[in-house]
């Protein structure tokens, strides 16, 4: 049998997220996240503590990535050690600790790709609006900037965000992630778009730099199809591949929502008794950015079949692996149901 080679500069990559692997959430000047404070409460499973301990022991684990053949690892930096309240003072010790990261992970020969944002938005700023407040944007830029300054020498791959739709959609519609609110299907696609807005001003922003290095995003992308090919169901599945998909993608690489995508949405908002706050200079931003784009990251974990549903929203989340108990029916959308020719796993995805 013929060996088949990879390509020349075929990554075998490794992923990580800071607040998933670091620990040492209240060491070295590091401020809380929103989601220290969730996993905080009283009767949490788990917690941020110790993780994987990478925070502490991230040489150990680079020399295996090296000795394993890992040749690129995703990380991110956690924006509560730059700056432990989201806005205000630098944390010299967190500028510290990346900087030795990265170059440590260029000694090792394990290419960074660096995700600014992976969920752990700084406490303060969660409390006062999360995403839906359009300040956390200017922090969030403010934040990228000085990543970029400190690190854009060496980091050659940057990701503004991991997974907007999973921020909006968990932390407002399952309502699984803080501030685990359900059903708030208008909160979500405004923090979509908030994120959309922060995410091309700073892909502007790195450009207008002259960094040796590239930028993109990373989504969460969710096969759509109809359970059976009725119009009503085959609308079903446009409104949620509007919502969770093309809403998004249309933002980062037409930058602009297309007549066909905003009609959908505006029907869901419609029907949701919601609407999109929008500001001129978002669309210039959003027209600026999409074709300085250099990549697309795609986390993908399950796709959904779509059946037409008129009731109210209801989900359940399936967190025990008790096989078909998961519900996803939301108001102004569809339900998402399952194929009997399609296996699942326990977790029903």
């Amino acid at each position: 049998m013929a060996t088949k080679n990879f390509p020349q500069g075929f990554i075998f990559g490794g992923a990580t997220a800071a607040y998933q692997v670091e620990g040492a959430t209240a060491e070295d000047g590091r401020g809380p996240c929103a989601w220290d404070e969730y996993l905080n409460r009283p009767g949490s499973r788990y917690h941020g503590d110790p993780a994987s301990d990478f925070y502490h022991q991230y040489k150990e684990d680079l020399r295996l990535c090296k000795a394993f053949g890992i040749n690129g690892i995703r990380i991110s930096i956690s924006w509560t050690r730059i700056i432990p309240d989201g806005v205000g003072p630098v944390n010299q010790k967190g500028i510290a600790y990346y900087d030795q990261l990265i170059d440590e992970c260029i000694a090792q020969g394990v290419e960074p790709f660096v995700t600014l944002h992976h969920f752990d938005t700084p406490l303060p700023l969660f409390k006062n609006g999360h995403w839906l407040n359009r300040a956390t944007i200017d922090a969030f830029l403010n934040f990228a900037q000085i990543c970029f300054e400190h690190y854009g020498d060496r980091v050659r791959k940057w990701a503004t965000f991991n997974e907007p739709w999973s921020i909006a959609q968990n932390g407002y519609i399952a309502g699984n992630f803080p501030p685990n609110e359900t059903f708030q299907i208008g909160k979500a696609i405004q923090i979509e778009h908030n994120l959309m807005v922060a995410h091309a001003k700073a892909v502007n922003m790195y450009k207008s730099m002259g960094l040796p290095g590239s930028i993109g995003i990373v989504h969460t992308l969710e096969g759509k199809e109809p359970i059976t090919p009725t119009p009503e169901n085959i609308h079903a599945r446009d409104l949620d591949d509007a919502i969770s998909n093309r809403f998004m993608m249309d933002a980062c690489y037409k930058g602009e929502y297309t007549p066909e995508v905003m009609a959908l949405i505006n029907e869901i908002l419609d029907k949701n008794g919601a609407q999109l706050e929008t500001e001129p200079e978002d669309f210039e931003a959003l027209k600026a950015a999409a074709p300085k784009m250099d990549f697309l990251g795609m986390n993908y974990y399950s796709s959904h079949f779509l059946q037409a549903y008129e009731g109210e929203s209801k989900v359940v989340n399936n967190s025990t692996g008790a096989k078909g108990t998961s519900v996803f029916c939301l108001q102004g959308i569809g339900a998402r149901v399952s194929n009997p020719e399609v296996p699942t796993t326990d977790w029903d995805w």
